[in-house]
């Protein structure tokens, strides 16, 4: 059991994608219950974490107006939700990088400490859900070490995008959550609706 004092922790939303299943629209701005998508998960880890900020690639005007330091990616490919956390790495003060994707705003309250609880030696947690009785992880809810940012940096250069792969090379602790719902994410219009029709 680890614990970390949350003034260790920097959060940051991932809102740098380019919401191609969602017709191309900046997934990040778009209203759930009177709020653009990316408030509601800063508001839901913001209390979580001893500073906030957000990742982003477009808008950027937009998401200042949410007073949170926001990054983009450091090149304009696209690179992914890795290619985010290496910005937030790049611009983190803190220990730790604590990372959720604007698209899932009903995430855990207690997701960051449950994460540091059970890290152990690792370098980074993952947060896990069992559906249908079969373990998935869920990759962009993770806690991850500052220090690995030259080793992200490098995967990626040499093409590294998949989170798994990254994840895998520092053994990262698996913490199971077992409520799936609190994990979905809505990458189109309808499970945009959904998601409105769901409590928080």
């Amino acid at each position: 059991m680890t614990h970390i004092d949350k003034n260790r922790v920097t959060g940051l939303v991932l809102a740098g994608g380019r919401g191609s299943r969602m017709g191309g629209v900046d997934k990040g701005l778009q209203p759930l219950d009177g709020k653009p998508l990316a408030q509601h998960a800063l508001e839901r880890l913001a209390p979580q974490v001893g500073r906030i900020m957000l990742n982003a690639n477009r808008n950027l005007d937009a998401y200042a107006r949410f007073a949170v330091p926001v990054w983009p990616d450091a090149d304009a490919e696209f690179a992914g939700p890795l290619a985010g956390m290496l910005a937030g790495m790049l611009h983190c003060e803190t220990d730790w990088l604590a990372t959720v994707p604007c698209d899932s705003p009903r995430f855990p309250l207690d997701l960051v400490e449950r994460l540091a609880r059970e890290l152990g030696s690792a370098a980074a947690a993952v947060a896990v859900t069992i559906e249908g009785g079969r373990a998935h992880r869920q990759p962009v809810f993770c806690l991850v070490q500052v220090a690995l940012a030259a080793d992200l940096a490098s995967y990626l250069q040499h093409g590294g995008r998949k989170v798994d792969p990254w994840l895998d090379r520092h053994h990262a602790a698996a913490v199971p959550f077992p409520l799936a719902e609190a994990f979905f994410n809505a990458n189109t219009l309808d499970e945009l609706r959904r998601l409105g029709r769901t409590a928080v």
